[in-house]
């Protein structure tokens, strides 16, 4: 993908821990030679379990956390080895949209000062201009100009991240990264925040890196999804081949999870027998293998190789697929 406004590639995350004061040191594989690419412009979703590693792989990529490996390019540069102090050139291009609404706003600045600090921060304009951008701002996701002068506390759910939006668009970034951004929102709004997402997306060029464990959810906003089991991607492709002909068994399970409105229509379930291995000790070969219903001998020695699926840029990590 020549056009490709991110890249990421042989992305690793491990973090040290020890039992207790004296206990040996441990390593936790979050992280795990994770690679792909999103077009300028388009939308890819990370969809996975709890603790498959994609919110942190969200953090990487915005460097609020440092990998241990890899390479990190957004609109040709190489970042993922750069020093804290050489990133305010990346930070106005990367934005975040985080998962809780309350928890990520200051509950001590009002609305006015929390979407203009980015503008504090990162350009010289008066204290005037900034304001006149933040009430435009506030126009644009849907408040008003008089919801400026109130607290975070003073919002609904919805609202707050309404804020924490303009927020994210304030500085005119070309990569949104957001982290489960509607999980915490009722069904109604989780719609509505969908919605804005995608008509932003559209008027401002923005391209997207959408984590999510909500399928549905994937499937309305998503270009192309990629598949996180246990810190590493086993499939990846376009929204219509996931959706229409998932090869992965663990997509297939994925999938089959997804609730049907018509309470007349049915569907086959896939119920993943065992719990997810723990990071510190994954499991030999295929990391799916302890929980696949279709594992054979070689995926519990050798680490499947990513392979060709259906259709052009459809990937799929599997020893069975053929």
């Amino acid at each position: 993908m020549s056009n490709a406004l991110l890249k990421v590639s042989g992305l690793k995350k491990s973090f040290e821990i020890s039992n207790g004061m004296f206990g040996k040191k441990k390593s936790v594989k979050a992280v795990h030679d994770v690679s792909f690419m999103i077009p300028e412009g388009k939308t890819f979703s990370l969809v996975g379990e709890s603790g498959c590693g994609k919110s942190t792989t969200g953090r990487l990529i915005s460097r609020l956390i440092e990998p241990s490996m890899g390479e990190i390019w957004i609109d040709g540069e190489e970042i993922s080895k750069r020093k804290e102090s050489q990133l305010k050139g990346v930070r106005k291009k990367v934005q975040m949209i985080f998962q809780d609404p309350y928890a990520s706003l200051n509950p001590r600045m009002k609305v006015r000062d929390i979407v203009g600090e980015p503008l504090a921060i990162h350009t010289n304009l008066s204290r005037d201009e900034r304001n006149k951008k933040v009430s435009d701002m506030l126009e644009v996701v849907g408040l008003s100009e008089y919801h400026a002068d109130r607290y975070a506390h003073e919002f609904s759910g919805g609202q707050r991240q309404r804020i924490g939006i303009a927020r994210a668009l304030i500085l005119n970034p070309k990569l949104i990264i957001a982290d489960e951004p509607v999980s915490a929102l009722d069904v109604s709004i989780q719609s509505q925040i969908l919605n804005l997402l995608k008509d932003l997306q559209a008027e401002y060029h923005l391209t997207y890196l959408f984590i999510s464990h909500d399928l549905s959810v994937v499937e309305h906003i998503s270009d192309h999804i990629g598949v996180m089991y246990l810190g590493t991607i086993v499939e990846t492709g376009p929204k219509e081949v996931i959706f229409s002909n998932p090869q992965h068994p663990y997509t297939k399970a994925l999938l089959s999870s997804i609730p049907i409105p018509d309470p007349r229509m049915r569907r086959e379930r896939i119920i993943l027998q065992g719990d997810l291995p723990s990071p510190v000790n994954p499991p030999a070969g295929c990391r799916f293998h302890t929980r696949c219903p279709h594992a054979v001998d070689r995926c519990r020695v050798s680490e499947p190789p990513i392979k060709k699926g259906e259709g052009e840029d459809h990937f799929v990590a599997c020893h069975l697929v053929d």
